[in-house]
């Protein structure tokens, strides 16, 4: 099996993974990047990003392009879509091997292996993801100014997030599975005592349908099973969120009840020399701001903890 050394490797190459291969490889440590997926990672699926500091709007693919970039630019090794098939994190040389075929070895791991907010897995979900269908409020909220929107959940984040983006559309639906809400009750007064909110209940959206852009949702009464057509401009989905930490299930990384990595104030893990990063962390708020700060902090927290040894 080939081998080779690296003073870090970095899973994940999203803006937390990027960032901590910018800052380590500039600080001439030996850096691999390794993403089982496409570099960029959720922000790639970002259609436009208008509250990133210092850059003026611009594309989710082009801000990741650009991201990647800096990373090669400072002799970061960057290796993408491939698969991981075994971690070894508890040893001072850690090791991760690839295909099953070539083992990377590294004396600091950082895991900033992202998250995924959980979709509705139904036709044109896909399609229009960045399109007319968001994830984010805080992200994509102003792209709907005075439009007519509908927000999935009955949770906390659905109807908090409801009330957020009335500061922006004319006209918010909430749109839910069962007859009530699973959410505190001042968030569900807040939401019902707001004008601008209405709410379609014992509901799920079966398909979604636009052109280039999102313009149609169907929707099933649960109850009457009847079919519903409706003309919309966006819809925010806000169902809960997954951390992609699969891959750590067989390692000892300590994880909570929702499968989120946690560290300490470090960004470490409870494993010496294994860091986490961005959004696979048990953290409140996911943006791409605090990714990246996660990701210099891991870097940096690494750098030092590669110095002491």
């Amino acid at each position: 099996m080939e081998e080779k050394l690296y003073d870090v490797i970095v899973l994940g190459g999203g803006p937390a993974g990027l960032t901590a291969g910018i800052y380590l490889s500039r600080a001439k440590a030996s850096t691999l990047i390794l993403d089982t997926g496409t570099i960029g990672g959720q922000t790639v699926l970002t259609f436009e990003v208008a509250n990133y500091p210092g850059v003026e709007t611009t594309t989710g693919y082009q801000l990741s392009s650009t991201m990647r970039k800096q990373a090669k630019s400072f002799g970061c090794d960057i290796k993408s879509n491939i698969k991981i098939t075994e971690l070894e994190l508890n040893t001072d040389i850690k090791s991760v091997i690839v295909n099953d075929k070539i083992k990377y070895k590294a004396k600091s791991v950082i895991l900033a292996t992202g998250g995924r907010s959980r979709m509705l897995n139904v036709p044109g979900e896909t399609d229009f993801k960045g399109k007319g269908i968001s994830y984010c409020a805080t992200c994509d909220g102003d792209f709907f100014q005075d439009r007519e929107i509908i927000v999935v959940g009955g949770g906390n984040s659905a109807l908090e997030e409801a009330v957020a983006l009335t500061k922006y559309a004319k006209k918010v639906t909430i749109l839910h599975e069962f007859d009530h809400f699973q959410a505190f009750e001042h968030a569900i007064k807040e939401a019902k005592a707001n004008p601008k909110i209405d709410f379609i209940m014992s509901s799920h959206i079966v398909e979604f349908s636009g052109d280039e852009k999102l313009t149609n949702v169907t929707y099933k009464n649960l109850k009457t099973d009847e079919l519903h057509n409706m003309l919309i401009d966006g819809v925010f989905i806000f169902i809960g969120y997954m951390a992609n930490t699969d891959m750590l299930k067989d390692t000892s990384v300590k994880l909570n009840e929702r499968g989120e990595v946690i560290t300490d104030d470090k960004l470490q893990t409870n494993i010496n020399g294994v860091f986490a990063a961005g959004d696979n962390r048990s953290v409140r708020f996911r943006q791409i701001t605090t990714a990246v700060a996660d990701g210099t902090v891991s870097a940096l927290n690494a750098i030092e903890y590669i110095n002491r040894k």
